[in-house]
């Protein structure tokens, strides 16, 4: 198996690299590198200079405006962009609801849509988990009758992420339910703007608003706005999601973290030593960088077969659950290194100066917010516990 790159691999990450510090909006990742947080502003401005390179759509067709790349180019653009510490693209248009459309959609939805979201000049949000409907997601009860030539769309879709900058819905909504539950699901598309929709913030326990709660009442949806055919949602929403399950390595970002943590750590007083010094710290640091190490090979393993023509193998459920583990093992270390500044944390870092007078490290409040939100990654997109099951079935035989 051959985990080198190439020279001609080499050479792309070169350009890309170069594209970062040369060609992309500067004061987007001096807002990364000063704690702040990005607005949809800033988001579509990102897009629109990835966009401008060709390079937005990295998973798309080339008849759509995708790159054509191949598995490594993706790699390395990936591994680049988050060396740079420039933001990753808002999944719910690009990578989620294209390819759904671009595969099942109609020639005139193909057209109606996929140019807005290439030009991120419309954003998306995802309307799947319900309250009553998370893991089982074929319980879901978001109901959709249809009156002439609409639908009227009653219910609730939670944990919608960045849904209040939403401006468009794609949903999973119940149709039938005369046979099996996964048989009565149809994939509809809405526009945020009509009567009846409500967006409901959820102030996570970072204290950001990420997430929301979208409420239909009577909405009426043009049946035009349906996906493929009535009934086959779920087979829709089950290709969407071997979408989502995209790569959670993000090894250049955690290399980038750890090589921070250890620079604040060499400034930290821990008695008569610095933090870094420490070696019960040093112990712990060392161990979630070992773990990087390994993650890094098991990426490449993967990339090696994707790159051979294989098909992605139950590697990804052991990469999900190394990647995401060793995610909050680093926000662990940060959130020891903040020390008791890591208490007063402060909701709102969208100005320059969000720090300005607090006398607390800048690091401290984004490593606080960062260590909560991060508690999540070992449940989305495929919990621990599941992919654990997977490997022991598949890989290990066991029933």
């Amino acid at each position: 198996m051959d985990l080198s790159f190439s020279a001609a691999d080499e050479k792309f990450r070169l350009e890309v690299r170069e594209f970062f510090a040369n060609e992309y909006p500067a004061d987007i990742l001096a807002k990364v590198q000063n704690g702040q947080q990005l607005n949809k502003a800033d988001y579509q401005r990102s897009e629109a200079a990835l966009n401008d390179k060709g390079w937005v759509a990295v998973n798309w067709p080339q008849e759509y405006g995708g790159t054509g790349w191949t598995a490594t180019q993706k790699f390395i653009f990936d591994d680049e962009l988050e060396r740079a510490g420039a933001p990753n693209v808002i999944p719910m248009g690009l990578l989620y609801v294209a390819p759904v459309i671009y595969t099942f959609g109609s020639k005139e939805q193909k057209k109606r849509w996929l140019p807005d979201i290439l030009a991120s000049r419309t954003f998306w949000g995802q309307g799947y988990s319900e309250p009553e409907s998370g893991s089982d997601l074929a319980s879901l009860q978001c109901k959709a009758e249809r009156d002439g030539d609409d639908y009227i769309v009653n219910g609730t879709k939670i944990w919608t992420s960045q849904g209040h900058y939403a401006d468009w819905f794609f949903c999973l909504v119940r149709t039938d339910n005369s046979g099996k539950k996964q048989e009565g699901i149809s994939f509809l598309c809405m526009d945020a703007n009509t009567p009846g929709i409500t967006v409901y913030p959820i102030i996570t326990i970072d204290g950001s608003h990420y997430l929301n709660r979208i409420e239909f009442d009577n909405v009426r949806v043009p049946a035009e706005n349906l996906i493929g055919e009535e009934g086959m949602g779920w087979t829709y929403s089950k290709y969407l999601l071997s979408n989502e399950r995209t790569s959670y390595a993000h090894i250049a970002g955690k290399r980038a973290d750890i090589a921070r943590l250890k620079e604040i750590a060499g400034t930290i007083q821990s008695g008569n030593r610095s933090l870094m010094d420490d070696p019960a710290f040093a112990t712990k640091l060392a161990a979630v960088e070992i773990d990087l190490t390994a993650l890094e090979f098991t990426a490449l393993r993967a990339l090696s077969s994707v790159a051979a023509g294989d098909a992605p193998g139950e590697e990804s459920s052991a990469l999900k659950i190394l990647a995401t583990e060793n995610a909050q093992a680093i926000t662990e270390l940060f959130l020891e290194a903040s020390g008791a500044n890591a208490i007063p944390f402060f909701p709102d870092r969208s100005d320059e100066d969000w720090n300005e007078g607090s006398g607390i490290p800048a690091f401290a409040a984004p490593s606080t917010a960062s260590y909560f939100f991060n508690r999540a990654q070992t449940i989305y997109g495929g919990a621990t516990e599941v992919q654990k099951n997977i490997i022991s079935k598949q890989v290990l035989g066991l029933s």
